[in-house]
C-alpha cells in the first residue's frame, strides 16, 4: 500500500514538474515573440523619426556608445544626430520590403531590406540596402547599439 502511495505521489510530482516546464517554455516564446514585434515597431518608428529629422525622439533611442556604418564612413551617436538634424543626410523615406528579427537574451538583431530615398550632398538618391540594427534592452527600454547600411541588389533576400 505504501509503495502504491509513494508511486502515485511520484507520478503526480513528475506531471506537475513537466507542466511547469511547459508553461515556462511557452512564456519564454511568448515574450520572445513580443520582443520581436516591439523591435519591429520601434524600427519603423525610427525610420519615421529619421525622415522627420526628429532628433528629440532619436537621442534617447540611440545608446550612448552606438555606432553607425554608412557607405561614406562610420561614426558615433552625436555625429549621427548632427547629420540628421542638419540634413547632411536626409532620410526622406525608407520603404521596408522585408524584416527579420532574432532575439538572444537582452539583445535583438533586426534586418530590414529597404529602398531608401535620401538627400545626400544636395542630391536625391535612391538606394537598395539591407540595414542591420542591433538593440539592447536596458530596463524597460530598447537602445540601438549599431546600425549598418549594406548596399545590395534589389533582388537581395533576407533568410528567415
Amino acid at each position: 500500500m505504501n509503495r502504491s502511495i509513494i508511486g502515485l505521489l511520484f507520478i503526480i510530482l513528475s506531471a506537475q514538474l513537466s507542466l511547469a516546464q511547459t508553461k515556462k517554455a511557452n512564456a519564454s516564446s511568448i515574450s520572445s515573440a513580443d520582443a520581436e514585434q516591439e523591435i519591429i515597431t520601434l524600427s519603423k518608428e525610427k525610420w519615421q523619426w529619421m525622415a522627420d529629422k526628429n532628433v528629440d525622439k532619436l537621442a534617447p533611442l540611440f545608446h550612448d556608445e552606438s555606432k553607425f556604418v554608412h557607405m561614406s564612413g562610420t561614426w558615433k551617436k552625436n555625429e549621427e544626430l548632427d547629420i540628421i538634424k542638419t540634413g547632411r543626410i536626409w532620410y526622406k523615406k525608407a520603404d521596408v520590403h522585408d524584416v527579420a528579427v532574432e532575439t538572444v537574451d537582452d539583445t535583438a538583431i533586426l534586418w530590414n531590406r529597404i529602398t531608401l530615398t535620401a538627400v545626400v550632398r544636395g542630391s536625391d538618391v535612391i538606394t537598395e540596402f539591407t540595414v542591420t540594427e542591433v538593440y539592447k534592452k536596458q530596463g524597460n527600454d530598447w537602445k540601438l547599439l549599431a546600425l549598418t547600411f549594406s548596399s545590395v541588389r534589389d533582388t537581395h533576400k533576407i533568410e528567415h
